[in-house]
């Protein structure tokens, strides 16, 4: 067995960044960037009030002054003139500001009769005016890589960005496997189970921005296999679940190695997820996920999340871990990392975590209610409550 630091290297040592595409802007949310966005006008392209009110000279900015309003400049239409002294235009936030006016005062402050407008105490403040390119001027950048984000998305249609060019998204052949699996919704018989496992990963890979396909479920038969491994054809990465480990209906490794797999490695030395296994098939490469629930989804937050990182772009690394403090005693921890479903708890400066009694690898309602992952090196000693340990947040919290 090699350890999570190694499996992960060799994980990502099998990927690489994908193609690039130009997409619309209205389809770039979530998208990952691979070109720098370059803005291609100044935002706001010209002086605009910041307030609904009046654009005045500043020198007739004193309380109790009356000046003539000869103009209106609502947004979208600036006023074709020039403001001279004891003047004012009657403007609108987002409004171009009149030549020759240099404050606006606010509506509130004034009050009107007719053509004249009479200002009242005047506040010290600002001008209420935003100078033309205060946000971002022509060539400003928004670098890549960065998964585009709804402000992102904002920022490059203020720069007038109709098109983005993004990373394609990685295609990804999901294949549960196993005689003892039905499909949600069928009618199981008393020896079988309902699948799950590869509906948690395709909402995973799709959360980081792959396309997931779910392919029909491999029996276990060696052509039933070598079938629907033949169905993840085009795919850049394919997941199998299950059938992994040294049972003698555990066929994965060795229908996979009769078509031609270069695995990288096998087995790793961690709880839950022992049985996992990675390596180049044909133009893809293939993970090999334990068939137990809770395993194939830790060591899909272990090692698939990154990888498909990697495929789109983003920085090869592992997820970064955070630090908090255990709400309970632990025992000393085995040979292998392990990672234990926790909740979640706020805790002044640092997270409380208090990791659930029982870690079977078979419990999805414990991994559903959990907030974290806590990560306990081999042979850990024992802890006690209030310690500082690692974990990687799940759920809302997770990165």
């Amino acid at each position: 067995m090699i350890s999570v630091a190694e499996a992960l290297e060799a994980c990502l040592a099998l990927v690489r960044p994908l193609g690039v595409e130009r997409v619309a802007l209205a389809e770039a949310g979530g998208r990952v960037l691979a070109e720098d966005g370059v803005a291609r006008r100044e935002q706001p392209p010209f002086a605009a009030s910041a307030m609904d009110g009046y654009a005045i000279l500043s020198e007739d900015r004193v309380a109790g002054r009356v000046l003539r309003v000869v103009g209106e400049a609502p947004a979208g239409r600036a006023w074709a003139g020039r403001i001279g002294p004891g003047e004012a235009v009657r403007i609108f936030t987002g409004a171009p500001v009149p030549e020759g006016a240099d404050c606006v005062v606010i509506q509130e402050d004034v009050s009107r009769a007719g053509d004249l407008v009479t200002l009242g105490a005047l506040p010290e403040g600002p001008a209420n005016i935003r100078p033309m390119g205060v946000d971002f001027h022509v060539g400003a950048r928004l670098v890549a890589p960065r998964r585009m984000s709804p402000a992102d998305v904002a920022l490059c249609a203020a720069m007038n960005l109709p098109e983005l060019v993004v990373r394609r998204r990685p295609e990804v052949a999901i294949i549960a496997t196993g005689d003892e699996l039905v499909s949600p919704g069928e009618d199981p018989r008393a020896d079988q189970i309902v699948a799950s496992n590869s509906y948690g990963i395709k909402a995973l890979v799709e959360a980081e921005g792959g396309r997931a396909r779910l392919l029909p479920i491999a029996r276990d038969r060696r052509e039933s296999l070598e079938q629907v491994l033949g169905l993840a054809r085009g795919a850049d990465l394919v997941v199998t679940i299950g059938g992994a480990s040294v049972g003698d209906h555990d066929l994965v490794g060795e229908v996979a190695a009769g078509m031609g797999l270069e695995r990288a490695f096998y087995k790793v030395a961690m709880r839950p997820g022992k049985p996992l296994m990675a390596g180049r098939l044909g133009g893809a490469v293939l993970l090999g996920l334990p068939g137990n629930p809770v395993s194939s989804l830790v060591c899909a937050e272990i090692f698939l999340v990154p990888m498909l990182r990697v495929m789109l772009g983003l920085p090869g690394e592992a997820r970064p871990r955070r630090r908090g403090r255990l709400a309970c005693d632990l025992e000393e921890n085995g040979p292998r990392e392990h990672y234990m479903r926790a909740s979640l708890m706020p805790g002044g400066e640092m997270a409380l975590l208090a990791p659930h009694e029982s870690q079977d690898s078979s419990l999805l309602t414990v991994l559903s209610e959990a907030g974290a992952l806590v990560v306990r090196p081999p042979h850990d000693g024992k802890r006690r409550a209030g310690d500082m340990v690692e974990y990687l947040p799940l759920g809302a919290e997770r990165t």
